[in-house]
């Protein structure tokens, strides 16, 4: 395959992938409503480094265990930023 060749990706993979940029999305919106700039900036960085380390993941089944895990990381986050207003 050539180095600029797109994988061509199923249903069910294009829409995995539709769900990560959601939950990411879903993530720094929360970030922004962190009062605290400093732990803001710490958990963008935190985020980020995530979403790289596991973005090589292929398996559908592992992929669907990180986004449970983003999820529930969202609505803790979300949980935390509540209680704090």
């Amino acid at each position: 395959m050539a180095k600029n060749a797109k994988q061509i990706l199923s249903l069910q993979q294009f829409m995995l992938k539709q769900e990560v940029k959601n939950l990411y999305r879903q993530l720094f919106r929360a970030i922004k409503e962190v009062p605290d700039k400093s732990y803001q900036l710490e958990l963008k960085e935190w985020t980020r480094t995530e979403f790289r380390q596991n973005a090589q993941h292929t398996d559908e089944i592992v992929i669907k265990m990180y986004l449970q895990y983003g999820k529930r990381s969202l609505r803790q986050l979300e949980n935390s930023v509540g209680l704090a207003k």
